[in-house]
């Protein structure tokens, strides 16, 4: 079974909160300890019991730690041009190593500056650039589809309307008593496939040929 939850609070017996001190204040001391080592951490503990007695831990020195702690608290303290200032600068310093960085990356992007690299580097370089080629050959084909859909609708809109307007201009109107079809420029009437989207245009009556057909007839009579 686990232990129970134990009420923070003041512990009234005497004796218990003697325990109680002891065994917590051994685990603090020690958990300071392994953050020191563990993390390379500056640490520094300071304990006072009830009865004024001090106990301390510190990974360097005490007087080196607090003498850290008190400059931290003055750079730190709100309004002071001091700590605005040291901010800025480590602001700035830390965007100037990143645009370093960046245009770094962007030289070895172009193939520029590779000496310094290893094997292992110009593998994964080579890498980030064909997952990059792929990408930007993605979307160039997405645009060209898209370009060429809309194309076809627009396309297929004209030639509906030209559709429209043939048969309303020739739909019903005849030269000698005989409807004209419209032709399309491949030769297929309209009445083949009137959705097909081909390029459309007008076949005009042959007025040209009635005429001097109507002249060789009155020839021939005035000849008898």
């Amino acid at each position: 079974m686990g232990r129970g939850k134990i009420v923070i609070r003041r512990i009234d017996n005497s004796t218990s909160r003697q325990v109680t001190f002891s065994k917590r204040r051994n685990g603090l001391l020690k958990k300071a300890k392994e953050l020191a080592i563990l993390c390379d951490a500056e640490v520094g503990v300071m304990i006072f019991s009830s009865t004024g007695k001090l106990y301390d831990f510190a990974s360097t020195s005490m007087r080196s730690v607090i003498m850290r702690f008190n400059k931290a608290k003055e750079e730190n303290q709100p309004g002071n041009p001091t700590s605005e200032v040291k901010f800025w600068q480590r602001e700035a310093a830390v965007l100037r190593q990143q645009l370093q960085n960046l245009q770094e990356n962007h030289r070895q992007m172009m193939g520029e500056e590779l000496s310094v690299l290893t094997i292992k580097d110009l593998q994964n370089l080579e890498s980030q650039l064909e997952m990059s080629l792929h990408g930007v050959r993605m979307k160039k084909d997405q645009i060209l589809m898209h370009e060429i859909e809309e194309l076809t609708r627009k396309g297929n809109l004209i030639h509906q309307e030209n559709v429209k307007l043939c048969k309303k201009v020739y739909g019903t109107r005849g030269v000698n008593g005989t409807n004209k079809e419209l032709f399309l420029t491949n030769g297929q009437s309209m009445e083949e496939d009137p959705h097909e989207p081909v390029h459309l245009q007008l076949s005009q009556p042959q007025q040209q040929n009635y005429e001097t057909s109507t002249r060789a007839t009155k020839l021939g009579l005035q000849l008898h």
